[in-house]
């Protein structure tokens, strides 16, 4: 409660800041559900104290289920390797609080202390790696922090034998707050490095390797766009598609985290991991595609 105010009562104050109605304050405290800091129920005439603190926890929206399971690859006194579907976010954030895979593993694994060392984007699936108690946590956020792990992806990308592969890509990516595409800047310094390598062509499809070097927000996505290769089933590169709720859970963004290798900074063991997912486009492309046949490299799909 901030340290200058004229509120009579925690009531008043909590009525006029949140973006709720009075009755719904009312009800909460009616329920002993706004508590102080020791944990005793604030009621309707509690007086307001500058600089003191309430708790509560809001109510959170219905969110789409997410209808596919994470699947665990490694779990020990220190690690939980989770392998995150598409769809499911990492944490909570925005409108994704329940359907993530941390809200998610918490609760199934009953491990209330875990945390990631590190994030995937939510259209992303593959290798996450979560930390089982808090004080290990910082020393494998470093191992992210420093380029200590080594990271390979794998995508579905319309195949174009006039790119020549395999290729470095550097350059400088820049994502504004708020805004859904990142933006490449021209001959700014590099902040973004991929090695970009085609593992498989099958007619007008290839599946490649993608090792990012750095870690900035849609790094392969923007880089295989910029070769003109752009991933199936993004909604961001090229063209941002029009936005629609709920996701379409038949068409995935065909990007997969496929390997996680690192030396455990506590037990010092070489490791690495792999995801036992495989992209529907590359398997069944006329599932994934509701039937329609993919579009030759260079026309309009």
């Amino acid at each position: 409660m901030p340290a200058e105010g004229d509120w009579r009562t925690v009531r008043d104050h909590l009525t006029e800041r949140l973006s709720a109605h009075a009755e719904t304050i009312d009800a909460m405290i009616e329920a002993g559900r706004i508590v102080t800091a020791d944990g005793t129920p604030i009621g309707p005439e509690t007086p307001y104290t500058p600089g003191g603190h309430v708790w509560f926890h809001r109510d959170l929206p219905a969110e789409p289920p997410v209808p596919f399971p994470i699947e665990i690859v490694h779990r020990d006194d220190h690690l939980v390797i989770a392998d995150k579907p598409h769809f499911l976010a990492t944490t909570p954030r925005g409108s994704h609080i329940r359907e993530t895979a941390l809200a998610r593993l918490r609760r199934d694994l009953g491990l209330p202390g875990l945390g990631p060392a590190h994030r995937l984007d939510r259209l992303t699936a593959g290798l996450v790696l979560f930390v089982v108690r808090p004080e290990d946590r910082g020393r494998y956020q470093t191992l992210f922090r420093d380029r200590l792990v080594r990271k390979e992806y794998e995508a579905i990308a319309p195949y174009d034998p006039a790119v020549e592969l395999p290729v470095t890509v550097r350059s400088r990516i820049e994502k504004e707050r708020g805004v859904l595409a990142a933006q490449e800047i021209p001959g700014g310094e590099p902040n973004a490095e991929s090695d970009i390598r085609l593992v498989e062509a099958r007619g007008p499809l290839g599946r490649y390797r993608l090792t990012p070097h750095t870690g900035r927000t849609h790094q392969l996505r923007v880089h295989m766009n910029r070769l003109g290769l752009p991933i199936l089933g993004d909604p961001i590169y090229p063209e941002i598609a029009p936005l629609t709720a709920p996701d379409d859970f038949r068409r995935p963004l065909q990007l997969l985290a496929r390997t996680l290798e690192f030396r455990d900074p506590v037990s010092g063991r070489e490791l690495r991991f792999t995801s036992g997912r495989e992209l529907a486009a590359w398997t069944s492309y006329e599932d994934w595609a509701g039937g329609a046949g993919p579009a030759a490299p260079g026309t309009d799909q």
